[in-house]
């Protein structure tokens, strides 16, 4: 969970403690509106215990100009902060963008940012699982589950609508 809150500071530049001013739950997701960042968060965070009891988090936040998706993996060893990766970025039914760019925030972490894009939200939206298939390396590629991702994305809208 501290990698969860991790990714989501992240999102606001700087790490520290969350103070919630707006938060709600959609099964296992959280969306919130944290005093310090701007923009709405949909997070979720899991173990796999098909994968070594591993610990996957999923940090989703939108805004007019951009989408931005923070994936965490504790299976991840990424040794360069800063670098870019290209990934094949779909879901378990579509396919979203080839060669994505992805940037290593930490060992675990990456973060996408994409011009806003309806398609992608709706995609996002039908998702039952997130894909990045990382260029000749299928060690790291990896599938995040996102269990009510419409449903979730569909508080993190109205969050955004209401932002205070």
């Amino acid at each position: 969970m501290k990698r969860l809150f991790f990714a989501t500071a992240l999102l606001a530049g700087f790490i520290s403690v969350p103070a919630f001013a707006q938060q709600s739950k959609v099964g296992d997701w959280t969306v919130e509106k944290r005093t310090q960042d701007t923009h709405c968060n949909a997070s979720r965070g899991y173990k796999d215990k098909d994968d070594e009891n591993r610990e996957y988090a999923v940090v989703i936040t939108y805004s007019k100009e951009a989408i931005v998706l923070v994936l965490i993996y504790d299976g991840w060893e990424w040794d360069k902060v800063g670098e870019i990766l290209l990934a094949d970025f779909g879901t378990d039914d579509k396919d979203i963008m080839a060669k994505a760019k992805w940037e290593v925030m930490d060992r675990t972490t990456v973060r996408g940012v994409f011009e806003y894009d309806q398609a992608i939200m709706d995609a996002l939206s039908k998702a039952k699982r997130i894909t990045l298939d990382f260029e000749d390396d299928d060690d790291d590629s990896i599938e995040l589950q996102v269990p009510r991702a419409g449903e979730a994305l569909a508080a993190l809208k109205f969050c955004e609508e209401n932002r205070k």
